[in-house]
């Protein structure tokens, strides 16, 4: 199945527990969303982010819990992300953690994309539910 729509994010800046070193820099970011379209719901969680001393190299993961309505079911999930950044190139998974969907989502299952066009968010969430 396949779920698509747009999404609003806000990240804030949390103090850090481990510091940089030799050029890198280390952060810690809140994570808020809201999505419309075919998911209807709000997120929070947290993000990881390493950048060089290098521009354009980067990465970063994140968990996010993800409550509301995903094609009229109601529940929640969680979704983790892994992303690189080198050069030009970018890699971004965002998967579901198994076994996390509750109420009506619970079997869920899945990998979302995400893409920015003109300043805005979009989703792509591709996505199975077992009975």
């Amino acid at each position: 199945m396949k779920a698509s729509g747009s999404f609003k994010v806000k990240l804030q800046p949390m103090p850090t527990y481990a510091i940089g070193e030799h050029g890198n820099t280390l952060g810690r970011m809140s994570i808020d969303k809201s999505f419309d379209g075919a998911l209807s719901a709000t997120s929070k969680g947290e993000m990881l982010s390493a950048l060089t001393a290098v521009k354009g190299s980067a990465g970063y993961v994140a968990i996010e819990q993800v409550s509301g309505r995903l094609d009229g079911k109601s529940g929640s999930f969680v979704l983790q992300h892994f992303g690189i950044m080198h050069n030009a190139e970018q890699r971004l998974v965002l998967e579901v953690v198994p076994e996390s969907g509750t109420d009506e989502l619970r079997g869920l299952s899945g990998k979302m994309a995400i893409r920015i066009e003109n300043g805005q968010h979009y989703y792509d969430f591709d996505y199975s539910l077992k009975p």
